[in-house]
């Protein structure tokens, strides 16, 4: 404030001036960027430093120069300098007799300023040059910035509101127009009413006191009343679209979370994936090492009964074709399992027939058959092993069942909770919202027929107040005609008689002149009170304007309550799908650790038939171990089949979760 009191009075003394002190008592006292210097004469040289003042001012929103007896100079100099501003957003010229140069200046500062949002010029007569009034017009076309302009008692004829009319239509940016007691008549006011299809933002237009037919009256209504429901649809549309806005940047933000957890989830069961296949590795060296130890004792089983076939001539033929079969066997071990397995029994009876006749291959056989019982215990041992994992995987999938019953239950309640909740909260906050909103409507209506009676009152003052100014001015025209009057004839009569008369006519005279001052002075006064009473009307239609904004403030804070109201509610629901998925996901391990428990019995009972097989001949050993190995490698196939059926799951999955996020539910499905 005292950098601002130091600039006026610097820029005073370079125009060779003296700053005015009202002036400088207003720029100290300045509070919250608002400078009223209604009803102060300001000089050329004030207009001008104020003007290079508003060019740099940045602490300056509103501007109050009502009732300044502005001169067409200084007014030039006060617009030139608003020209340039950007930060005053309300200006208030009434009652300063602008005229041409101020009209034209008036729109130059509407064609280069764009911060300017309320311009109040009542009482200035603009209308009355029409040249000036159609360039102010054209400016105000092409203003952008402006939503309030006050042009009461302007003198504005058909013609003005012709133009008015015309930039109207291009104007997209007024929504308040008051054109009260001017002199549009019915001309005016059709062209008037022709330019409203073209505007959309205006919203309010005062035609009060311009002798306006009442069906050219309801026609302007009717257009106002369409545009206000526009306006609030668009403002409806605006907090709509903020509140998406805002969901969809938190849907874009859990999505993100959830991609993030999915990926997670992926990497851990890409790790399980690799323990199992590691574990699985190990299992297939273990069983190749089993085959080998297999081999070797086959091999060992060759060397006897070659041994044998050495001594017994007549069975080394035989010895040699089981040799070739078993190689041929060995090579074919895969596509030809059960055509050899029938050989082998052939060859198996034909090999005890031989033997029942020859006794030194006894001794061999009973090796054998003490052999084959180790390995019978081993397996069998190997057996019981894996029935008591498998007792461990049954009571662990047992337990596991048992916690997701537990914590699906608490789930549910805990769900249940939150509904009733969310159903409790939103109860209330119906409740206390409604009961707020008829407080504030009754609280407002009550405002408003108070502040409307008492508008009609000043109204009535107001004139009252005009027509004892009239009166006044009248009494005192007469007066003067009459003292015009006797002053004639009282020179008539001096001319007359001279020397008899000249004391009496000069008291007369004297008596005229005081008459003639009193009545000056009452003129002053009754001055004096239209001033004043035109100062409280200002200052009540700022008070209208405080509460105008004060109900926009409320509507705001309504708004957020209700937009505050939706991000709980969208809050609550994204909760209860989370656990919705969490449960999902929960019953869906269960399943999988149930399709585990039923292969793991499956494995169990081919491995139980493998050993049975084993026990009945020694001879299909062989065969059993290559069946076995052959369905480890199945099983082991048919496991990673399914690992890579569960990723390919889960990486659909994924995909369709992206592609069927909320921002394309209006989009078709690839």
């Amino acid at each position: 404030m005292e950098e601002l009191r130091r600039a006026y009075s610097r820029l005073c003394k370079e125009s060779g001036a003296e700053p005015q002190e009202r002036v400088l008592q207003q720029l100290q006292e300045l509070s919250r960027g608002r400078l009223d210097l209604a009803t102060q004469s300001l000089t050329v040289d004030s207009c001008r430093a104020l003007g290079k003042l508003l060019q740099k001012g940045s602490l300056l929103t509103e501007l109050i120069l009502s009732d300044c007896m502005l001169s067409e100079e200084g007014a030039a100099l006060l617009l030139q300098g608003l020209c340039v501003n950007t930060v005053v957003r309300f200006l208030d010229l009434k009652g300063n007799n602008l005229r041409a140069t101020g009209t034209e200046a008036l729109g130059k500062l509407l064609r280069q300023n764009r911060s300017i949002q309320s311009l109040t010029l009542e009482w200035n007569s603009l209308g009355t040059w029409e040249e000036a009034f159609a360039t102010f017009c054209g400016a105000l076309a092409a203003n952008s910035a402006l939503r309030q302009l006050d042009l009461r008692n302007n003198q504005i004829s058909h013609k003005g509101a012709e133009e008015l009319a015309l930039a109207l239509k291009s104007n997209a940016s007024l929504q308040q127009l008051d054109l009260r007691w001017n002199h549009i008549g019915l001309l005016g006011g059709r062209a008037l009413v022709n330019c409203l299809p073209s505007n959309r933002t205006l919203w309010r237009l005062e035609l009060a006191g311009n002798s306006i037919p009442g069906d050219v009256l309801r026609a302007v209504e009717q257009a106002m009343d369409h545009n206000q429901d526009r306006q609030t649809a668009f403002r409806e549309n605006q907090a709509r679209t903020h509140v998406l806005s805002k969901e969809v940047q938190h849907l874009r933000e859990e999505k993100s979370k959830q991609f993030l957890d999915l990926m997670e989830t992926i990497d851990r069961q890409r790790e399980e994936m690799a323990r199992s296949s590691r574990a699985s590795a190990v299992r297939v060296g273990q069983l190749q090492e089993a085959l080998d130890e297999r081999h070797s004792v086959i091999k060992a089983l060759k060397a006897k009964l070659q041994m044998a076939e050495a001594a017994l001539a007549l069975s080394e033929q035989k010895a040699r074709d089981l040799g070739e079969l078993l190689a041929a066997a060995e090579q074919e071990r895969r596509s030809q399992a059960q055509r050899q397995a029938k050989e082998h029994r052939l060859e198996q009876q034909e090999a005890a027939e031989r033997e029942s006749k020859l006794f030194r291959d006894l001794s061999a056989a009973n090796e054998k058959n003490l052999l084959l019982r180790n390995q019978v215990d081993e397996l069998e041992r190997k057996a019981k092993t894996q029935q008591e994992q498998l007792f461990l995987a049954r009571q662990e999938l047992s337990n596991t069942a048992a916690e997701l019953k537990l914590r699906a239950v608490q789930a549910e309640e805990r769900l249940e909770l939150e509904k009733k909740r969310s159903r409790q909260s939103l109860e209330d906050s119906e409740h206390l919202r409604f009961t707020e909103v008829e407080h504030m409507t009754r609280h407002l209506e009550e405002s408003e027929r108070a502040m409307q009676e008492r508008v009609q009152r000043l109204e009535a003052a107001r004139l009252s107040l005009e027509e004892e100014l009239s009166r006044a001015k009248a009494a005192a025209l007469s007066e003067r005609s009459q003292a015009e009057e006797e002053l004639v004839k009282a020179k008539n009569q001096v001319r007359l008689e001279e020397q008899q008369r000249l004391a009496h006519l000069e008291e007369k005279l004297r008596l005229l002149a005081q008459a003639r001052d009193e009545a000056q002075s009452a003129c002053l006064q009754q001055k004096q009170t239209v001033a004043d009473a035109q100062a409280r009307a200002s200052q009540l239609g700022l008070q209208v304007e405080g509460l105008q904004r004060r109900l926009e403030e409320l509507q705001q804070e309504l708004s957020n309550k209700d937009q505050e109201k939706v991000a709980e509610v969208t809050r609550v629901r994204v909760e209860l799908q989370e656990q919705k998925g969490r449960l999902k996901a929960e019953l869906t391990a269960q399943e999988a650790l149930k399709e585990k428990v039923a292969a793991l019995e499956r494995q169990l009972k081919v491995i139980a038939s493998d050993h049975r097989e084993a026990l009945l001949d020694r001879e299909s050993e062989n065969a059993s171990l290559r069946e076995k190995l052959r369905l480890k490698e199945a099983e082991i196939a048919r496991i990673r089949d399914e690992e890579a059926q569960r990723a390919s799951f889960l990486q659909n999955a994924v995909l369709a979760y992206v592609q069927g996020s909320p921002l394309r539910t209006l989009s078709p499905q690839k």
